[in-house]
């Protein structure tokens, strides 16, 4: 035991031990992608097994240096190239890492591997566990050559080797859980047993590749690699301080087709609207789901009826004129005031109350019967849709801080904001096609203009304006006069109607691109 003193002889082990490592993370890697084809509750054996007869077979071929030495002698030629026992364990196991690995790969990029768990077939358990033999075979050679070339005492190789398996049995879970959680790790340790294989092959008729090379290059490709797994988790970690909500809407609307000059919000969202195509929504379909997805990002005053619209009735005035505005007016509700809209009594449904105008009721005291539900107009879209619940087909009126009427909301309001406008009787659309171009009112909803004009860039977040005639007031920074052009690429504004305090009616075109003029 006297060689134990020997410096040298620990010197020879640690740096035996750390190449057999590194010999052996090849190996590993290969093991972790067969033992992903068995079931869960058997990889662990799998690679328990695997590694433990490495062992043996490292230990055994190590017992029989004299032999392995014999292996460089020639035992036939071909050609210009001769063979000897070495030489054709080295081109077999070449040629076994190249089909697997080819194999491997082409299995990933024709994306076998994602098909439902409950339906995956997978393989048999010793014929990976004797896959992996062939394979510790084949890397046990170089590791075993490699020992007998740095430490020429017996015990020493087997203490290293003994070491080094079993910081790979420790390793192997741990690698095992990392490789399969990143398909571009797997892709990229097939690509270095490619090279591997290559490697072997050439040695085997006897060109020999300096070891350095093949490890600059891993090392390169795992250090690209690195940048792009951080990159790839500052992305997810950037993403989930976002709603879910809004991510979720974000990956629907690009499946449909919508916002196609956003950043994809994610790889599996790219992934669905790549296969999914446009066509598989009809525009109406489109056009709902993105009312959906983009409610709660919208607000009450984008919604309501404005201030301006609203039909009341003035508890102050004659009954006889009270009368005739009920049936003049196709609105079945009216909210009744006293003398001016902020002052508002409460609601009625105009055939209740022409009933109490026939029995001589007081106006004022039949509508103080059913008092108005008021909203603030900072209330969230999402929970406006509760309190149109408890208002029971009425509506309910939007008020600003300083209690001033800014408009109401009907249940047909929400469903115009997500289908597309309903227009009463009295009323035209607030958009009309007019030839290559649409005919638009000042007041019409920015998101509703967006959604037809299949746009993303009319409505933005740190806006306070909800209306055309407001993104057009703000762009020209103060009122439009008619005639008067405004451009926000690649839709044109033309004031058609406007008066000293409004602009009424806007002709919106769209200029072709070069593209489109080409196709037509």
């Amino acid at each position: 035991m006297e060689f134990l003193l020997d410096p040298s002889i620990w010197a020879g082990l640690l740096t035996l031990i750390v190449l057999e490592i590194v010999l052996g993370i090849d190996n590993l890697v290969f093991i972790a992608i067969l033992a992903d084809k068995l079931p869960p509750k058997q990889r662990d054996k799998a690679r328990l097994i695997g590694l433990s007869l490495a062992l043996l077979m490292r230990l055994g071929l190590l017992s029989l240096i004299s032999w392995m030495v014999t292996l460089t002698r020639p035992l036939f030629s071909v050609a210009d190239f001769s063979f000897s026992g070495r030489d054709l364990i080295l081109l077999f196991g070449g040629l076994f890492l190249l089909f697997k690995a080819t194999m491997e790969l082409h299995e990933r990029l024709e994306n076998r591997q994602h098909e439902a768990e409950g339906n995956r077939a997978y393989a048999s358990f010793w014929a990976v566990v004797v896959q992996i033999v062939i394979l510790d075979a084949v890397f046990s050679l170089d590791a075993v050559i490699t020992a007998v070339g740095m430490v020429n005492h017996l015990p020493v190789m087997m203490t290293a080797v003994v070491i080094a398996m079993g910081v790979m049995l420790l390793a192997s879970k741990p690698l095992t859980n990392f490789v399969n959680a990143h398909p571009t790790v797997v892709v990229l340790c097939l690509s270095f047993l490619l090279m591997i294989g290559l490697s072997l092959v050439a040695e085997g008729f006897g060109f020999h590749i300096p070891k350095g090379y093949l490890y600059a290059a891993i090392g390169f490709s795992i250090l690209i690699e690195l940048f792009n797994q951080i990159a790839r988790r500052n992305f997810l970690k950037h993403q989930s301080h976002r709603p879910m909500r809004e991510r979720t809407a974000e990956a629907i609307l690009r499946l449909m087709g919508g916002r196609r000059g956003a950043q994809p919000v994610s790889s599996e969202g790219a992934e669905v609207a790549a296969v999914m195509p446009q066509e598989a929504f009809k525009d109406e379909e489109r056009y709902m789901i993105n009312g959906v997805l983009t409610l709660a990002s919208r607000s009450v005053r984008s919604i309501m009826t404005p201030r301006g619209d609203i039909s009341w009735v003035d508890a102050e005035r004659p009954v006889d004129e009270i009368r005739i505005q009920l049936l003049d007016t196709p609105h079945s509700l009216f909210p009744v005031c006293r003398g001016e809209l902020d002052e508002i009594i409460g609601v009625v449904r105009a055939k209740e109350l022409l009933v109490a105008l026939e029995h001589g009721m007081d106006v004022a005291t039949f509508a103080a019967s059913t008092p108005p539900i008021i909203v603030p107009d900072t209330l969230d879209p999402i929970n406006l849709l509760g309190v149109l619940r408890r208002a029971k087909g009425s509506f309910v009126v939007v008020t600003s801080e300083f209690g001033v009427v800014q408009g109401l909301i009907t249940p047909l309001d929400v469903l115009e904001a997500i289908a597309g406008e309903f227009p009463d009787e009295d009323e035209t659309p607030d958009i009309i096609a007019d030839g290559d171009g649409w005919l638009v009112k000042g007041g019409t909803d920015l998101h509703s203009l967006q959604q037809l004009l299949d746009t993303q860039e009319l409505v933005k977040a740190e806006d306070d304006h909800a209306s055309l005639a407001g993104l057009l007031i703000a762009q020209k920074g103060q009122l439009p006069q008619p005639g008067e052009v405004i451009e926000l690429l690649p839709f044109r504004f033309q004031i058609l109607e406007a008066t000293d305090y409004r602009v009424d009616l806007v002709r919106v075109t769209k200029e072709r691109d070069e593209h489109e003029e080409e196709e037509a």
